[in-house]
């Protein structure tokens, strides 16, 4: 059964959000929320509650810490009894390589923009081309599990900004350019993408957009 929304959420401001140094000494996967991240992340969960009512959901959760953690926050104004979760390697973030000093990060930032966010893979690590390949490998699982008649009416994705935004480029057909235009949404946005019926959706968020001169 095709769900009724497809609700994507962006994990809470973890620890690389507010201070890139974290890079140098913590693995991605293993940086946490903030303080300020948690109570988004919880709030997050009252507002998507409130969207689903007492619907039925299904999250489908990067394993990386951050996102974990988000997941664990926004249930908490469900009831457990209700939640129907899966951990999915293929939607975690885009790999930034092995761990990197700040001034590393910020050559890598200026070279990826110089030579296009999409296609620039990052040194030890993954381009955002590679990313929509996973992305796209993801969305078999996800149209099989819609085929299941018991299929819940809510299909929640917590995940990344980058990952997100190639998510929302496959089911949407966006171009490169398209893609590129387009920024990572807020810490725990909640973007959906609602059943309008014969098949189709059609998305009530919007993302920001960058300024012509830098895309």
């Amino acid at each position: 059964m095709k769900p009724k929304r497809i609700i994507l959420i962006r994990h809470g401001e973890s620890e690389g959000n507010v201070n890139r140094h974290a890079y140098e000494t913590i693995p991605d996967y293993k940086l946490n929320l903030t303080e300020n991240g948690i109570n988004q992340a919880f709030a997050c969960g009252a507002d998507l509650r409130k969207i689903t009512g007492n619907e039925s959901c299904f999250f489908y959760v990067s394993p990386l810490w951050r996102t974990r953690q988000t997941f664990q926050e926004i249930i908490k104004s469900f009831d457990p009894v209700s939640i129907i979760s899966r951990e999915e390697p293929r939607i975690r973030e885009q790999e930034w390589g092995h761990l990197k000093n700040i001034d590393e990060c910020k050559r890598i930032d200026a070279e990826r923009d110089h030579y296009g966010t999409f296609y620039y893979r990052i040194p030890d690590g993954e381009s955002a081309a590679d990313v929509y390949d996973r992305v796209s490998d993801f969305f078999g699982t996800l149209h099989r599990d819609f085929e299941k008649p018991d299929f819940p009416e809510n299909c929640i994705i917590v995940t990344h900004g980058m990952t997100l935004r190639l998510f929302l480029m496959k089911w949407f057909h966006w171009t490169v350019e398209e893609f590129e235009r387009l920024k990572n949404p807020k810490n725990c946005s909640i973007i959906i993408i609602e059943n309008i019926g014969n098949g189709k959706y059609t998305m009530l968020s919007q993302l920001e957009t960058h300024s012509p001169q830098n895309h």
